[in-house]
């Protein structure tokens, strides 16, 4: 198991980080994954090339980008907001592959919206409603006559998946009004910027240019997402082919370290002890 964060560390290490392609295996550390994992992996990256003074690059393709990577060989460590699919598990094991899985944090799957938006809570079946289309005004939900401009992620996004299943179910359709963003920081960017909007974003991209509401009366945060009485919570991995050894094992055990602890903190993610 591992776990993840560090800001006056991560401001001066985050410099240091060698560019490098998957060539630079044998030398350095190669990860490709999840955007909401991104800040984290660059935070741990930042501070083992300043400690350790190996070479660590990082991708933020998606989940289902770095599930492929570690699939076809070209990173060491794939970063994943959701866990492997049984298709992307089969397709491993076709190349003589066990993926292995460590939890390096957890994370609130925030819902978010305009800081001018009066509405502050919202049970799961009244996002999932919007979500679906059949509420399509924020009247409908005990807030001003104005349209809903639905915000979600792509769909190779594991934050997409993620909400996806523990909102409006797996195979549901989003509502083909529904407005779609490339990352975590450009959710909160629209959102942002528009009145009318509702998105989600991993619980450490919040800030005051968005505001988190309650789902079923819990807000995210911190505490309600280790005590498991938020809805939406969700672990955050780092994957490997087969148990980590060497430099990996030590990337990822960050996570348990009193320095990888302060960044997972400072990060606004949850470590898992």
């Amino acid at each position: 198991m591992a776990k993840f964060r560090v800001t006056s560390l991560v401001v001066s290490a985050i410099f240091l980080l060698v560019s490098g392609g998957p060539a630079e295996a044998k030398n350095g550390i190669v990860i490709d994954g999840s955007t909401t994992v991104g800040p984290l992996a660059k935070s741990f990256a930042a501070y083992f090339t300043r400690s350790r003074g190996i070479s660590v690059t990082v991708s933020e393709s998606g989940s289902g980008n770095g599930a492929k990577s570690l699939i076809n060989g070209t990173c060491d460590i794939a970063t994943m907001s959701r866990s492997m699919k049984p298709e992307e598990l089969a397709a491993a094991r076709s190349k003589g592959i066990e993926p292995v899985a460590g939890v390096v944090a957890l994370d609130g799957l925030a819902m978010v919206v305009n800081p001018a938006n009066p509405v502050h809570s919202l049970t799961k079946q009244q996002i999932a409603a919007i979500y679906k289309g059949s509420v399509t005004n924020w009247r409908q939900v005990g807030g001003p006559n104005a349209r809903i401009l639905i915000v979600q992620r792509e769909s190779n996004s594991g934050t997409q998946e993620t909400f996806k299943e523990l909102v409006v179910g797996k195979k549901v359709h989003i509502a083909a009004s529904a407005e779609t963003q490339a990352s975590n920081g450009a959710v909160k960017n629209r959102i942002s910027l528009t009145k009318g909007a509702i998105g989600f974003v991993g619980l450490g991209f919040i800030d005051s240019t968005v505001k988190k509401i309650a789902v079923d009366g819990v807000l995210p945060s911190p505490e309600t997402v280790r005590n498991g009485t938020y809805p939406l919570s969700r672990p955050l991995f780092m994957v490997t082919a087969g148990t980590p050894k060497g430099r990996v094992q030590e990337f990822i055990n960050l996570s348990a370290t009193p320095v990888g602890k302060r960044m997972i903190k400072e990060l606004g993610f949850v470590g898992t002890r």
